[in-house]
């Protein structure tokens, strides 16, 4: 069990450096990026500009959230203080869902009024943009935490952006189709809502305790119950704290004649037996088969 804690601790550390970078890299950016769309006067990057502001504040707030995330458990938090990086998940999803809408509202005049663009600057924005976002991407590419998860969709769907919008640029330097800029802000919007509702359901469902993902509840009943000296297991309880730590409790029904060294024995075969399916806390109680029977005395 130590081995596990210290994985999950330098995991933990990780995780912050990698959203730190990504922090940085996107404030730089945006920067630039508003600076650059006033430049081209491009409806496109200046919605990804305000995009991307409010996906640096929301980055700013995962990276406290997941350091704050790392504090040990106390008198306060008696199960520590990991939840704290799923509410920066939270946090980072709704600052997305309405910088979405607010660039939805924007771009709608744009469709019915196109504007011309500076077709280069746009491609030169694109082609940085690409690079920043995927370099910050693939740092949290193997990120396990639902706040990880949640920044790394935000870059990619900025590089993904970004390549429509070089795409586009490159037809436009052939073709005079201006609303083309808007039509593909419109896109780029339509599609980051359709995932932020995603992530956001999927988060919500890490704050209400929900069964990750990954697990089954009955599969693992019938393993545990398949245990030398188990007779069955019920009352099975199976959450998670952040996407990544899950945490379990348990009843186990054994022989009522079973030695004290053989019921120490289920306990830690069922801890290796549930950590090898990535739970790491785990709540075990041990019941008598004879208890089933109302209140008859062992």
């Amino acid at each position: 069990m130590s081995h596990s804690h210290h994985h999950h601790h330098d995991h933990a550390h990780h995780a912050v450096g990698n959203i730190k970078v990504a922090f940085f890299l996107n404030l730089s950016f945006t920067i630039i990026e508003i600076i650059g769309g006033i430049w081209t006067n491009s409806m496109a990057i200046l919605a990804d500009a305000l995009h991307d502001l409010g996906d640096s504040i929301a980055l700013g707030l995962s990276w406290y959230l997941a350091k704050v995330s790392q504090k040990k458990r106390d008198h306060k938090y008696s199960y520590g203080y990991k939840r704290f990086s799923l509410l920066a998940a939270l946090v980072n999803g709704i600052v997305l869902l309405i910088g979405s809408i607010i660039i939805l509202i924007e771009v709608l005049p744009r469709l019915l009024q196109p504007e011309a663009v500076n077709v280069h600057g746009m491609i030169v924005f694109a082609l940085l943009g690409i690079v920043v976002n995927g370099a910050a991407a693939f740092r949290l590419t193997k990120g396990k935490t639902q706040n990880e998860r949640v920044v790394m969709l935000h870059l990619l769907e900025d590089v993904l952006g970004w390549l429509a919008v070089l795409i586009v640029s490159i037809i436009m330097l052939f073709v005079d189709l201006p609303i083309l800029d808007p039509l593909l802000s419109l896109a780029v919007s339509g599609f980051i809502l359709w995932r932020v509702f995603f992530s956001l359901y999927t988060t919500l469902s890490v704050f209400l305790q929900a069964v990750p993902d990954t697990l089954n509840v009955e599969n693992l009943e019938k393993l545990i119950s398949q245990q030398e000296n188990v007779l069955s297991a019920h009352d099975i309880h199976l959450w998670s704290m952040d996407g990544e730590y899950h945490v379990i409790s348990c009843h186990l029904v054994v022989d009522k004649h079973l030695s004290y060294a053989d019921i120490v024995k289920v306990k830690a075969e069922t801890r290796k037996l549930l950590l090898s399916h990535d739970i790491k806390h785990a709540t075990i109680e041990i019941e008598y088969n004879c208890e089933q029977c109302s209140f008859v005395s062992c």
